[in-house]
């Protein structure tokens, strides 16, 4: 269930309809109230068991638009909260590009793991849902049969970092006086309420700034993309989906890279890149959560970070995060960094080569430890935009050179499975090793998911050395 306001739709008008819904809201008898609210209560009650719950959180929320000192009776209330309630797809039009993390004891013969999913749904949104299940001795992978209810989680307000806002201003418009004097009164890590302080005297003081309205802006749009949201704990794992909350993913949140991170309970948690898209525009997001319950979400800067694809490694290298990227649309590169959500001077790591891959090559979710070197499997795209997934080794202490490399792709289109969302392509966004083997779960046409594996050692083997 999501908050709809009628008006307000991705078509149309571009004005909202709240107010006289309202109106007419509070008009109906009692008894008006009363029938309707058990038609949708029989209706909705049993495909929801938090219905309640949720309509009179939507409820609360469009409080603003009702009269002062108006006494509703609870019916009103929830029927209220119904008029401002829509349910929609997440995984309607397909679900696709994966991304896997083992989660519990390591070195079990059998290894559960948490696996992200990129759902498309209505408009062609996409949200990040999950599934959950083990992968045996023998390599198979097995999926848990998914929860039937979904709930969103509850927002709350996220870490605001100086860093974040200097950075995502100095790369669109520039750290121009008007910004200056805000981040000036500000610590290097703030609440939203300090920042609206010292924007509320930015706006008092606007005759002295040449664009305080436009500066107060930006800085608004920059921290709604920092938020947390948290889901029941009693919740399953594949019921939570992380969907759209800032104008910068309003039409979606694409191909999460997820990666199990650090080896010590002090440092241990789970990170993720993303793609935010709000219909014109894309940047990078990252998220962070030690038990897929509560999410941190922020957004990231830099240059390595412009385009699609940020991958993070799963340890310090050198004292330094590492991170892949792709921010030339076309080319691998690496990036060190001090902070995981800032990352500059993008080092060239691999260009197209082969023929089926000329048109691009991309990572295919975060490298992978091994003792032969950081194994990172790569997309490229060839001839008929047709997508492949292939592999290359870098050395362990400088990641910054490939060792070694495939000649040829290790996954590819079938000739029966080339029909689709979007024909012609397979694509992961992270993959594991268990017992010596790589599993790779991978999204089919942008409408199914597949996995393959095979032994690690054989897949370094048939690699060809670089240099």
């Amino acid at each position: 269930m999501h908050l709809f306001i009628a008006g307000q739709e991705d078509f149309g008008s571009p004005s909202g309809r709240a107010g006289a819904v309202m109106d007419r809201a509070l008009h109906l008898s009692e008894a008006e109230v009363r029938e309707q609210l058990s038609l949708v209560t029989a209706t909705f009650g049993p495909r929801h068991r938090d219905l309640n719950y949720w309509l009179e959180v939507h409820a609360n929320r469009m409080a603003t638009r009702m009269p002062r000192r108006v006494a509703l009776s609870r019916d009103r209330l929830l029927l209220i909260g119904a008029l401002f309630t829509n349910e929609v797809t997440v995984e309607g039009a397909s679900l696709t590009n994966p991304s896997i993390v083992l989660v519990g004891e390591p070195g079990a013969d059998d290894a559960r793991f948490v696996m992200s999913v990129r759902g498309i749904g209505e408009g062609h949104r996409s949200s990040i849902g999950f599934r959950t299940g083990h992968i045996d001795r023998w390599g198979e992978v097995h999926v848990d049969t998914p929860a039937t209810e979904l709930t969103p989680g509850l927002q709350a307000e996220g870490h605001l970092h100086k860093r974040t806002f200097a950075g995502l201003l100095d790369r669109h418009e520039g750290l121009d006086d008007d910004a200056r004097s805000v981040l000036d009164g500000l610590s290097d890590q703030f609440t939203v309420a300090e920042l609206d302080h010292q924007i509320g005297r930015l706006i008092r003081d606007r005759e002295t700034y040449r664009n305080a309205d436009d500066t107060a802006h930006r800085f608004r749009m920059i921290a709604e993309r920092s938020y947390s949201i948290a889901f029941p704990d009693d919740s399953d794992v594949s019921s939570r989906v992380l969907w759209p909350r800032s104008a910068a993913e309003w039409r979606g949140m694409e191909d999460l890279r997820l990666v199990s991170f650090g080896s010590t309970e002090r440092d241990f948690g789970y990170f993720g890149t993303y793609t935010a898209f709000d219909g014109h525009h894309i940047a990078q997001q990252m998220l962070h959560t030690r038990d897929f319950v509560c999410f941190d979400v922020f957004p990231v800067t830099g240059a390595a970070s412009r385009g699609k694809g940020l991958a993070l490694f799963p340890r310090l290298v050198g004292g330094k995060y590492v991170a892949l990227s792709r921010h030339d649309g076309e080319s691998n590169y690496i990036a060190f960094s001090e902070h995981p959500e800032s990352w500059e001077k993008p080092i060239p790591l691999q260009s197209p080569e082969h023929s089926w891959e000329v048109l691009q090559v991309g990572n295919c979710g975060s490298p992978i430890e091994t003792e032969h070197g950081w194994l990172v499997l790569t997309h490229a795209v060839g001839p008929m935009r047709c997508y492949t997934i292939s592999a290359i080794l870098l050395d362990i202490d400088d990641p910054t050179r490939v060792i070694a490399h495939l000649e040829h792709p290790l996954i590819e289109p079938l000739d029966g499975e080339r029909d689709g969302y979007v024909p012609n392509v397979v694509y992961s966004c992270g993959a594991v090793v268990h017992r010596g083997n790589l599993i790779v779960p991978f999204g089919i046409n942008d409408e199914s998911i597949g996995f393959a594996h095979g032994s690690v050692n054989d897949i370094i083997s048939a690699m060809r050395p670089s240099g």
